[in-house]
């Protein structure tokens, strides 16, 4: 079985355990699901690619919906009728449906997806709105003199 260790990263960010914990969880099957396979990679600082093993599935047969912070992906294959005459005698090659979640981080959002040589990858960016975004914050030093309020007595 596969495992990616994430406690070093735990030790060098503060504030993001909740994504690599999420990330982490990915990577134990639910129920014992393991079709059909899957990568999870760190392709930049803020961006990630899921690569799933999808042989034999074409674009129209795969559908991809992101709904809030849930990324789902389904796979259908059409019946296949073989020609006159052909039997299969052995069926190596799954063509089962199925069905994967994954519970994505807050922030991150789906930038895209492509099927390519029977992989279906699909990208993620993690996205921080300029409001939770740290912010410099100037310290007023004791150089300047103060200013001073000047009153004006009426007798």
């Amino acid at each position: 079985m596969r495992h990616v260790d994430f406690s070093p990263l735990y030790r060098s960010t503060v504030g993001f355990d909740r994504l690599f914990t999420m990330l982490d969880s990915l990577a134990q099957p639910e129920g014992g699901q393991t079709y059909p396979p899957y990568n999870i990679e760190r392709t930049g600082e803020d961006a990630y690619r899921i690569s799933m093993a999808v042989a034999g599935f074409s674009e129209n047969e795969i559908a991809i919906e992101a709904h809030r912070n849930v990324l789902s992906i389904k796979g259908e294959r059409k019946d296949e009728t073989e020609g006159e005459g052909s039997e299969v005698l052995y069926r190596g090659i799954a063509s089962r449906a199925f069905e994967r979640r994954f519970q994505l981080a807050d922030h991150v959002d789906v930038t895209g997806a492509k099927l390519k040589n029977g992989l279906l990858h699909i990208d993620l960016k993690r996205t921080i709105p300029e409001e939770l975004k740290p912010r410099k914050i100037e310290i007023a030093g004791s150089d300047k003199p103060a200013k001073q309020i000047e009153a004006t007595t009426t007798k």
